[in-house]
Parts: C-alpha cells; sequence; structure tokens
C-alpha cells in the first residue's frame, strides 16, 4: 500500500513569516499593505504557496533593478 502525501494549500501568516524568515509583525504588515496577498477566511487569513514565490520574485527583481 502506498503513502499518500498531502500538501498544505494555504499557509498561515505565522508560517509564511516563518518560511522568510520575518518577524510576524513585519509579515502581518505586508499581508494588510498587499505586498504578500492573502484571502480572509472567516476570522483568519489564508496565502496560498504561490503568493509567496510571487513576492519573493518582485523583491528579488527590484533588487536585480537597483544593481544594473
Amino acid at each position: 500500500m502506498a503513502a499518500v502525501v498531502v500538501q498544505r494549500k494555504w499557509h498561515t501568516t505565522a508560517e509564511v513569516a516563518d518560511m522568510l524568515g520575518f518577524g510576524l509583525s513585519k509579515t502581518k504588515m505586508l499581508v494588510l499593505t498587499g505586498e504578500i496577498r492573502s484571502v480572509k477566511i472567516g476570522r483568519n487569513r489564508r496565502i496560498l504557496p504561490a503568493w509567496v514565490d510571487e513576492y519573493v520574485q518582485r523583491v528579488t527583481a527590484d533588487a536585480e533593478g537597483w544593481a544594473a
């Protein structure tokens, strides 16, 4: 019998903060200002993994623009 691995579809703000190496308050500010996209489900914010990748790509592209 093969084991089934289920990957999470959503991340919490705290999980994203940990992934990025940021503090929770900085991550919450990025979410509230729209820098990192999120959806509100009930009282909670959830962030798709692709949205975290989007943020990282945008920030690194901006940094590369400064280096040129």
